[in-house]
């Protein structure tokens, strides 16, 4: 129950953000956010992405609406049933919360999604809150994967015992 309600958190905090880039930043254009000395990190830019990832799949809205629903589906389900490792369901709300953020932008932004996160350190494609969810979710859930999940290991006394039928 606590993974729902950080996802309804989560979705949330991004809808606010986003509503706020729209009535401020939309105007606008860009403006500074955070500057360290004479470092100029990021600034906040408003931008419409009709795409995915670095605007691939531009103009494809009802693709990128049905591939990310049926993956935070599969996540759903995954999470329900795996719900004891919390690891786990940690990434996992991460991911659906920010694909969830970024279906509502599809389904209620005429199939764009607002971004405004823009780093000034290298040249990146500006992004959101919903995108850093998905993210960080998903780094966590290789990390977890890699070292972290014991269910696809053997022990060594389960190697030894297939070895000796």
């Amino acid at each position: 129950m606590l993974a729902f309600s950080a996802i309804v958190l989560l979705t949330g905090s991004d809808q606010l953000i986003k509503w706020w880039a729209v009535e401020h930043l939309k105007e606008s254009g860009s403006r500074e956010f955070l500057r360290i000395g004479n470092f100029d990190i990021m600034h906040l830019t408003y931008l419409e992405n009709d795409g995915a990832m670095f605007g691939s799949f531009s103009g494809m809205r009802w693709i990128l609406v049905i591939v990310t629903s049926i993956l935070m589906g599969f996540c759903i389900f995954y999470m329900i049933r795996h719900r004891k490792e919390k690891m786990l369901v940690f990434c996992l709300t991460l991911i659906i919360s920010g694909g969830l953020g970024n279906i509502i932008d599809r389904l209620f932004r005429g199939g764009r999604v607002v971004d405004y996160l823009d780093l000034q350190l290298f040249d990146f494609a500006i992004f959101n809150f919903a995108d850093c969810c998905v993210t960080i979710g998903a780094a966590l859930l290789l990390i977890y994967i890699l070292f972290f999940d014991k269910s696809g290991k053997k022990s060594q006394n389960e190697i030894k015992a297939d070895n000796n039928e």
